[in-house]
């Protein structure tokens, strides 16, 4: 193993594993500029400490995961994790320099897809969208699969035999499911029109939070489509995209948007409009 020092840009939202429990999908860039995907990452098992949160800097040590056929997948080694001070304030210049240091910027889809399926199996990239058309709001499954909670269930019977079953159940209480599938319906520099689901912490916990306040799932529902359509269409809007390693080599579109970067528009841009 070998330490890397990694700005996160990609944190979603927790899924539960039949392998590794309940997983969040970590993604970002090295020193310089190179895509890093960190897993299995069992975020929410991590010491206070440890909880990196997004445009932060974190070092650990990692090696390459050899069961996972795309380049940029790593497996942490998270007792070495440490999470450095993030700024009270967020700095967009700073995080510009460090995101786009050596990382091109797509605009046509076609031509990402393409790269994913050639030898260089690229399965990270930073995607600007040409036009955004709509964000798309669909019901969706309740509850977690039974399959995959039975597998939970049984992963924590086999832990430390020390520890009670009360915190066996803190350390594996199981994530909140989003009843709703959110998705981006956009045009690409070509006119061509798609739809990529957004599976990002930031969409899950700002649902959840709403409808805390509310008490309303219609409320929350918009109030996340103010955010991320409403405000969102006045922002310079990004796309952070990654393929699942599951459907990598079959889909015939294998990416999904992993996160949103939204910085102010640039002074010059500010009078284009997206229709």
């Amino acid at each position: 193993m070998k330490k890397k020092r990694v700005f996160i840009l990609v944190k979603t939202y927790p899924t539960i594993s039949e392998k590794y429990s309940e997983l969040v999908c970590t993604a970002g860039v090295l020193d310089d500029g190179s895509w890093i995907r960190l897993y299995p990452m069992p975020f929410r098992l991590l010491n206070d400490e440890q909880k990196y949160p997004k445009y932060s800097w974190v070092e650990m040590e990692a090696e390459r995961n050899f069961s996972d056929f795309r380049p940029e997948s790593y497996r942490p080694n998270t007792n070495t994790l440490v999470v450095e001070p993030k700024p009270r304030k967020a700095n967009w210049n700073e995080r510009q320099q460090i995101i786009f240091k050596n990382t091109p910027v797509y605009t046509n889809l076609a031509a990402l897809i393409a790269e994913a399926k050639s030898p260089s199996r690229t399965s990270l990239a930073i995607f600007k969208p040409t036009r955004i058309l709509d964000l798309v709001i669909e019901p969706d499954s309740r509850e977690w699969n039974q399959k995959k909670l039975e597998s939970l269930q049984w992963q924590t019977k086999q832990l430390d035999l020390f520890k009670t079953i009360e915190e066996l159940e803190e350390e594996f209480r199981v994530v909140q499911k989003i009843p709703y599938k959110f998705s981006y319906s956009f045009e690409d520099d070509t006119g061509k029109k798609s739809k990529l689901m957004i599976v990002d912490w930031e969409i899950g916990m700002l649902y959840l939070n709403c409808l805390k306040r509310t008490n309303d799932e219609t409320l929350a529902v918009a109030k996340v489509k103010e955010k991320y359509y409403d405000y969102f269409l006045n922002r310079d809007l990004y796309f952070f995209l990654g393929t699942t390693l599951k459907y990598h080599n079959f889909a015939a579109n294998p990416f999904i948007i992993i996160g949103v970067y939204y910085p102010p528009m640039p002074q010059e841009s500010k009078q284009v409009s997206f229709f």
